[in-house]
């Protein structure tokens, strides 16, 4: 079984505060870090690079070192181990002491969010959970790395489309039209609509509607805001149609969601 011992998410430094992780003995455990703005990081001795959106998981013995190269330096991080976590890497090939860009930064943030609130929550099928959540997480990156390729008309995209996702979920209250979007790619809002289906497996539409709602739902469960502020907040014009696709999506109104956590 594969054990979290801990985890953060959304971990935000400045230069001047003098952050910096040294494990010039390796971490002792299996330490996975995404990084959410260029790092700087030192490899067994080699200086290099973590793009924003890129990530490693070291191993228990590699020395390592990283720290700000820009402001804020920002992260995602947890900590793992287990008798049969190295078994399990080798077995779907998951790259070890290597940096890696993130074709979906969205899927690791969210994951590791999922990782903290469980962790938290604990409960008799706690340590399976966990183990089950680590497990997919791996493998859905190990797959990301081991698909069968896409056209290069579409694959060339996959950058510029990732990251404009990754803003629809992260600034769910912007009004952003499909039309915009495209612009923003020099692209026709046809063909863009058909890539992005073809990159991701759903409609730009729907990913709109699933990021508000996504952050509405996080706003009711840790929030005392009310259902008109909520709705505000998630980009929506008016409380009537926010609360008509909440019910539509989600199959109960926000105050009913709300009252039944």
């Amino acid at each position: 079984m594969i054990r979290l011992l801990n985890c953060g998410y959304n971990f935000i430094h400045w230069d001047g505060d003098g952050f910096v992780i040294n494990r010039p003995g390796g971490p002792g455990n299996y330490a996975f870090v995404f990084f959410r703005s260029n790092s700087e990081v030192i490899l067994n001795g080699k200086h290099l690079v973590a793009e924003k959106n890129s990530y490693i998981l070291f191993r228990p013995g590699t020395p390592h070192l990283y720290r700000v190269l820009e402001n804020p330096f920002v992260n995602d991080w947890f900590h793992c181990d287990g008798n049969e976590i190295h078994e399990f890497l080798l077995q779907i090939n998951f790259p070890m002491d290597t940096l890696v860009k993130a074709p979906d930064p969205l899927l690791i943030t969210r994951c590791i969010m999922e990782l903290h609130s469980i962790n938290r929550l604990g409960g008799p099928l706690h340590d399976k959970i966990i183990d089950s959540e680590i497990r997919t997480l791996f493998m859905k990156l190990s797959n990301f790395l081991e698909r069968a390729p896409q056209s290069d008309k579409t694959s060339r995209y996959f950058r510029q489309f990732s990251g404009l996702r990754g803003e629809l979920y992260s600034s769910p209250q912007t009004h952003l039209s499909v039309e915009e979007l495209a612009s923003r790619i020099n692209l026709s809002k046809s063909y863009f609509q058909h890539i992005y289906k073809e990159l991701f497996g759903c409609s730009v539409s729907w990913d709109i509607i699933n990021g508000r709602l996504e952050y509405a739902k996080y706003l009711l469960d840790n929030s005392s805001l009310s259902v008109s502020a909520i709705s505000k907040m998630c980009g929506y014009e008016n409380d009537t149609h926010f609360m008509r696709q909440f019910k539509k999506f989600v199959g109960v109104t926000p105050s009913q969601y709300k009252s039944g956590r």
